[in-house]
């Protein structure tokens, strides 16, 4: 069970993010989460979109750089310690989070959500699930 992640590669200048934004948007493209990390040259813009193959193909026909990994979507309550059970299950599994980064969920059923990038995420998949933790598929990101 996984979820599609775009990671746009940028030039870390003014306006990079902007262009990138500007031709999603003139496209419809709607994005469900986002992440930016940069380095001294380049950025990573990292996007969970709703229609994995359109945004792709936007994205190739703008001449954007991109690659398409898939991340594990968790859906975590919005309590104290929510994100603790979900890490404690990854570690007592012995899987490594590389990242992470969180979205807005349900706010009326009080929940969050998270994007985890392992380097096996079937293992995670299972670990999560045999903990009763609720993930996300490819068809949730559509619906929200």
């Amino acid at each position: 069970m996984s979820i599609k992640q775009i990671s746009v590669f940028l030039e870390n200048k003014a306006g990079s993010m902007l262009e990138l934004t500007r031709t999603l948007a003139e496209k419809g493209i709607d994005m469900r989460a986002l992440s930016l990390a940069e380095a001294s040259d380049f950025g990573i813009v990292r996007l969970i979109t709703k229609d994995v193959f359109e945004a792709s193909t936007v994205l190739k026909e703008a001449g954007f750089i991109y690659s398409i990994t898939p991340v594990i979507g968790v859906c975590i309550p919005d309590e104290a310690g929510g994100l603790n059970k979900v890490l404690e299950t990854l570690n007592d599994a012995f899987i490594n989070v590389e990242y992470m980064y969180a979205f807005l969920g349900n706010i009326s059923a009080n929940e969050a959500y998270m994007i985890f990038h392992v380097q096996d995420p079937k293992a995670a998949s299972s670990a999560l699930r045999a903990r009763g933790v609720k993930l996300l598929d490819q068809e949730d990101i559509e619906k929200l």
